[in-house]
């Protein structure tokens, strides 16, 4: 009977955020695969945790994720950590995820803390509908289609970025997303020096000119409005004469009176309107 694979949360910043539960389970485990033995030691010592520990990140997640696959078939219990808080997200672990699924083998987590939830409920941005990008990616290709994609995002988005390039993506932001947009800059999540700055990308660009940034940051960002969506459908027509407009409709098919209905729709004035303009 294979093993059991453990997605274990840990902190973020503050040790006091550990579960209960996560300790059993790290105590229990035959392994605990960690990210960064270097850091995770820290988090095993705080906790009086003695189970054996082996590297599993990035640049050896493909031979290493096999090699904890056949343990885990072999019915070795392993425990997954990241740096902070839960693996799978931004990081290597969803590899050992995808194996170990393919493979049978149970895989189940133990939820702990997460930077992206945590910097979005105490943003002040609308929570119900979220999109989280993570890290902008560094391809240039790649980078372009995502901040196409992130120009016409409604919902609310979380970008994880380091401080030696947030003045950057800052500044990229403020260019291709507009600068009253707003947006919470958090950072050094549960920490002593936790922040959770309010305000527009442009006012965030100034901000940093004159402070370097520290720490590991969450930005949310606001999604774009109804209103600003509404006001570039309707400046796609500005160019066009009123009967330019209705032959866009009439074209297709479309009667006259209907015709005149879209086309106010499209204007956002009254059928009326249209149609007095009409008869000038």
């Amino acid at each position: 009977m294979s093993g059991t694979l453990y997605l274990v949360g840990t902190p973020i910043g503050n040790l006091e955020d550990m579960t209960f539960r996560a300790v059993r389970i790290l105590k229990e485990a035959d392994l605990i695969a960690a990210e960064d033995t270097r850091n995770s030691i820290k988090l095993l010592n705080h906790f009086d945790i003695h189970t054996p520990m082996e590297s599993y990140h990035e640049f050896n997640k493909m031979d290493k994720g096999e090699e904890l696959a056949n343990r885990l078939e072999a019915g070795q219990n392993i425990a997954l950590i990241t740096d902070a808080g839960m693996p799978g997200i931004s990081d290597p672990g969803e590899e050992l995820v995808r194996i170990s699924r393919d493979r049978g083998i149970t895989v189940t987590a133990v939820p702990g803390p997460t930077a992206f939830a945590t910097a979005a409920v105490i943003s002040g941005r609308p929570c119900r509908r979220l999109a989280f990008e993570a890290f902008l990616p560094k391809d240039k290709k790649e980078h372009e289609r995502v901040m196409a994609e992130l120009r016409q995002e409604t919902r609310t988005m979380l970008i994880y970025e380091a401080p030696h390039h947030l003045k950057k993506t800052l500044k990229e932001l403020c260019q291709e997303i507009g600068p009253d947009r707003k947006i919470t800059v958090t950072r050094e999540l549960t920490k002593k020096f936790e922040e959770g700055l309010e305000m527009t990308l442009s006012e965030a660009v100034a901000y940093y000119e004159t402070r370097e940034p520290r720490g590991e940051y969450v930005l949310v960002l606001e999604g774009k409005s109804k209103e600003i969506q509404e006001e570039e459908y309707r400046s796609q027509f500005e160019n066009l004469s009123l009967e330019e407009h209705m032959a866009l409709y009439t074209d297709q098919g479309m009667d006259r009176k209907e015709a005149m209905k879209a086309v106010a729709k499209d204007r956002g004035v009254s059928k009326r309107d249209i149609y007095n303009e009409l008869l000038k």
